[in-house]
């Protein structure tokens, strides 16, 4: 069992190396439909599992064609992987769709929505802030 501090660098390095093959080395066009960033990296206590969380901006259609893009070129990112990270065992590449970026928008929208709509007329209230 690695420490926490191990985890959380391996964490780190799986995430630089992916986004940088993400930029250069993945030929599918799928891949590219859609703008992908990476939001996060869980890897289990062992090394041996790694849940890597990609934010997808554009259409439905082409986060499905990027997800779909992504899971097929898992065993070329996990062949990268190996040789650029220094590990016994190469982790086992999961990636899953994170949409806290699109919900925490939507609720930023909403709540500037809320503002705009509840403030007072400035007629109906004196100086300090008293209705008259």
């Amino acid at each position: 069992m690695a420490t926490d501090r191990r985890v959380s660098r391996v964490a780190s390095q799986i995430k630089r190396e992916v986004s940088q093959i993400l930029i250069d080395g993945i030929k599918d066009d799928r891949v590219g439909t859609g703008m992908v960033s990476i939001t996060d990296v869980n890897v289990s206590g062992d090394l041996q599992h790694a849940k890597i969380f990609v934010s997808i901006y554009g259409t439905e259609e082409a986060r499905r064609e990027t997800m779909e893009g992504l899971k097929s070129a898992t065993g070329y990112i996990r062949s990268y992987l190996g040789q650029r990270v220094r590990l016994r065992r190469t982790p086992e590449v999961v990636f899953l769709e994170d949409r806290s970026l699109e919900r925490g928008d939507k609720m930023l929208t909403l709540l500037n929505e809320l503002a705009h709509n509840r403030k007072p007329d400035e007629e109906d209230f004196n100086d300090y802030g008293e209705e008259e």
